[in-house]
């Protein structure tokens, strides 16, 4: 079975110019989205996914209608063929039913894999040179030490609950939680 799948990017606009490709295409069915790419909800490209079979083809009408991302395209393009379905691309006379459709998208896999690891490395030297700085990462603490003193104080006096204290400093329960737990419990 083909099977199409349209998406446009908001309400206002329209899936007409796709259609017809897809039609032209012989797509027996044919999804709708009126979604942005940028979401991953996206309940109609779920469904169709969901519904392809081994020996399926799944047909758009340009690549940037199915994924967000090069890498969510690769992502969703090994999810069909390790499934047994074939991907067609008509914009970008793309098709993995073929040896060289199949060359391009391993190349597309490659330079998504290379990024993700660039990412990564550029990552890790950025952290590194922070630390260098002496910065460290992660959320800056609400509390001061004199102010962590002053919720233990009050809270060792049992007269005042949790909740008051967290309101009395602008910060949540579990913040005044995670101060006043005993070392034995802290992990």
């Amino acid at each position: 079975m083909i099977v199409g799948y349209a998406r446009v990017s908001t309400k206002d606009q329209r899936t007409d110019g796709q259609i017809p490709a897809l039609k032209q295409a012989k797509c027996t069915r044919i999804y709708e989205e009126k979604q942005s790419a940028r979401t991953t909800d996206r309940p109609e490209l779920r469904k169709c996914l969901d519904a392809l079979r081994k020996g399926d083809t799944l047909v758009v009408w340009r690549l940037d209608r199915l994924a967000r991302s090069l890498r969510d395209l690769v992502e969703i393009v090994e999810r069909l063929e390790k499934s047994g379905v074939a991907f067609r691309s008509l914009t970008e006379n793309f098709d993995t039913r073929g040896a060289s459709g199949r060359l391009i998208f391993h190349v597309f896999a490659s330079l998504a894999e290379f990024e993700r690891e660039l990412i990564g490395e550029r990552t890790k030297l950025g952290l590194a040179a922070a630390r260098a700085r002496g910065r460290i990462g992660g959320r800056k603490p609400k509390l001061n030490a004199q102010q962590k003193r002053q919720v233990k104080i009050l809270w060792g006096s049992k007269d005042v609950y949790k909740k008051e204290i967290a309101e009395q400093f602008g910060v949540s329960v579990s913040t005044i939680d995670r101060i006043v737990r005993p070392p034995s419990l802290k992990g």
